[in-house]
């Protein structure tokens, strides 16, 4: 189904259409993120107290996930690049948890925008691309390019397709976890809408239940994505790689 309200042509052209509750939802996660980030940042003390000690203890956790995929020396250029990733990811995921909004057409206004696969591949391969800006920067286009060519000459091409696959697997491995968790709450609220007078017994629970579960989901994919993140980076910036 398509409609004008969801959907414009962007300069008069049918394939270029651009999604207004994707690009809604997209934009309030990103003023989420940097609200959030802003107000744990804003009073800085040497003895962190409440906020402070959340943001601190985040930063840690992503120093922690850079140890574990490669030498602090070259990791320590990707801190705010884990934490961007981390946080806009979580707050993407979580969007859809409480509550998501549909006409009677069924046209949603409202839901998680990372269960839109443009997002999630969009997503991956703006990882993807950093990891070669970052391969070619710091360790020279020389010596980058070479790792193609390892340990053999006839690994180039496969090492290619690792890339297209790389992008793949990262942004659809987002998408179907939080499709299918958005598909299954849809469900669990159309089953209460056939139940009627047992609808407390007949999907009530279950969906109080599985938002619940929707929250590990979206926070384990958040960790997922970011750990996947620093591996890729590892594989072009180490030398070991």
């Amino acid at each position: 189904m398509d409609s004008k309200f969801l959907k414009v042509d962007l300069f008069g052209i049918p394939w270029m259409t651009l999604n207004i509750p994707a690009l809604f939802t997209t934009t309030v996660a990103m003023v989420i993120v940097f609200l959030v980030a802003f107000f744990m940042s804003r009073k800085i003390q040497m003895y962190p107290t409440g906020a402070q000690n959340a943001l601190e203890y985040l930063v840690q956790f992503i120093k922690n996930i850079i140890s574990s995929t490669m030498d602090w020396k070259q990791g320590q250029h990707f801190v705010m690049l884990g934490i961007t990733i981390i946080l806009y990811v979580f707050v993407a995921n979580m969007m859809g948890v409480p509550f998501e909004l549909a006409t009677e057409e069924h046209y949603v206004w409202w839901n998680s925008p990372t269960s839109n696969p443009v997002l999630t591949i969009s997503l991956a391969l703006f990882v993807v691309v950093l990891t070669h800006i970052y391969g070619w920067k710091l360790r020279g286009p020389k010596e980058y390019g070479k790792d193609y060519f390892r340990p053999a000459p006839f690994m180039a091409p496969f090492k290619i397709i690792e890339d297209f696959s790389n992008t793949l697997t990262l942004g659809m491995r987002l998408y179907a976890n939080i499709f299918a968790k958005e598909m299954i709450m849809v469900m669990l609220v159309g089953l209460g809408a056939f139940a009627s007078v047992f609808w407390t017994f007949g999907a009530f629970f279950p969906l109080v239940i599985f938002q619940a579960f929707s929250v590990f989901i979206g926070s384990l994919q958040a960790f997922i994505f970011a750990m996947l993140t620093m591996v890729y980076m590892a594989h072009k910036v180490s030398e070991d790689h």
